[in-house]
């Protein structure tokens, strides 16, 4: 675990546009959708898209006058790919410079699979000074490998997988993963081809290398000290038919490292319901933004 020694005070990073230029140089796309005096949501997306995977719950929540915001990673969707920094203290610090940029107060962050593993990690360096609720669906945290405290994580050999089909051909392997990761292979699932170009197409929008590098940061960080440090109150949202991210290894040990949080578990939802169930996803998340009982 590595966020014993925080990181100074966010600085705002310069603003130009739809850009933020990080600290270090890097270039951030973000879309900022909504009214700006509305409550500001935040969202965070998983490996390997792009801000683009939140418009379904970006659109219906900015029609109910929240402000919502989401960027695409360093080294994904459109922007810059730098060479470094690809790991989630770097992922975390740059999210904390964009809510900074953006003087962001009171904000709902809001995180999908390595999303939910950069929001822990954000709450974790940064704190919640700037946080009002947190929410985590599909998320990676605790830990996704099997270590000697984590027996039920996935081995080591799996993301040894991913990453040589990363290397060898990744285009093939970002159409073939679109499959289980939207629960496509389920009996009597209508198949979507449209979302699996779209997912496809947001991930070759993405830097090999940053991609690359993410499977080690998705897969082998230790977000327990992160988890432990969130003192907002937590929505915990997972589909009980995820491929990716099993449930069993996921939300319900995350549940009960952060204090107070609440699981709301999906029977037969994959890990795309944030897409495959939306209407479902967004009355929910809009129910926990409110503040009303699910």
């Amino acid at each position: 675990m590595d966020t014993q020694s925080r990181p100074p005070p966010a600085q705002a990073g310069k603003l130009n546009g739809s850009y933020l230029t990080t600290r270090d140089g890097t270039q951030l796309y973000f879309k900022d959708w909504g009214p700006k005096d509305g409550q500001p949501i935040v969202f965070s997306h998983g490996w390997p898209l792009s801000a683009d995977a939140w418009e379904d719950q970006m659109l219906f929540l900015s029609e109910r006058g929240y402000r919502t915001i989401a960027h695409d990673r360093r080294g994904h969707g459109r922007s810059s790919q730098p060479w470094d920094g690809h790991e989630m203290n770097t992922y975390a610090d740059d999210l904390a410079q964009l809510t900074a940029a953006l003087d962001l107060k009171k904000a709902v962050h809001v995180g999908h699979s390595t999303g939910g593993g950069e929001v822990a990690r954000y709450i974790g360096r940064h704190g919640t000074a700037r946080v009002a609720k947190a929410v985590l669906i599909g998320a990676v945290p605790p830990i996704m490998v099997k270590t000697d405290w984590h027996p039920n994580g996935l081995p080591m050999n799996v993301f040894d997988g991913i990453r040589a089909g990363v290397l060898n051909d990744r285009s093939t392997f970002f159409r073939e993963l679109s499959v289980a990761f939207y629960g496509f292979n389920r009996p009597g699932v209508k198949v979507s081809e449209g979302l699996r170009e779209s997912f496809w197409m947001q991930g070759m929008m993405g830097g090999l290398k940053a991609e690359y590098d993410c499977i080690k940061a998705f897969s082998e960080t230790d977000f327990r000290d992160d988890l432990a440090r969130f003192d907002v109150p937590t929505l915990v949202m997972h589909g009980e038919d995820d491929q990716i991210v099993p449930v069993d290894a996921a939300a319900k040990l995350t549940i009960n490292l952060v204090k107070g949080a609440k699981l709301k578990l999906y029977p037969g939802f994959s890990h795309g319901l944030c897409s495959i169930n939306k209407d479902v996803i967004n009355k929910d998340l809009l129910t926990f933004i409110e503040g009303r009982a699910a």
